[in-house]
């Protein structure tokens, strides 16, 4: 079961996921990016992520044409070596904005008001 737990700092969300990206799941991550209000840049945290399929790469499309339609600046990090290999083979590397590890907000304030909520599809 995929689990995402939002942060938000200021006008940034970062999303961190817990489990597979599979067809079936992906509910929970499309109604956690679509409740997102007010916000300039999706993050998305893949450390979490051991396996995603053909029906969870779709879903990451969808998510990423969904923000980039609304201006939303949307980016992968914390890939790792195994969801690399399956971006690289499908190409899709040149197609998401993916970064090594937390650049986390590198124009907040520490003095801005952290919002966490927990979403799990059941």
């Amino acid at each position: 079961m995929l689990k995402v737990n939002v942060k938000t700092l200021g006008n940034i969300a970062v999303l961190n996921l817990q489990g597979p990206i599979v067809h079936g799941e992906t509910a929970v991550l499309r109604n956690a990016i679509q409740s997102l209000s007010g916000i300039s840049a999706v993050k998305l945290d893949l450390a979490g992520v051991a396996m995603i399929d053909a029906g969870g790469l779709g879903a990451l499309l969808e998510i990423r044409e969904h923000a980039e339609s609304r201006a939303i600046r949307f980016e992968l990090m914390n890939v790792n070596k195994q969801i690399a290999r399956v971006f690289h083979i499908t190409r899709l590397d040149t197609v998401f904005d993916i970064t090594p590890s937390v650049r986390l907000f590198p124009v907040a304030s520490p003095a801005r008001r952290v919002t966490v909520r927990a979403l799990a599809c059941a």
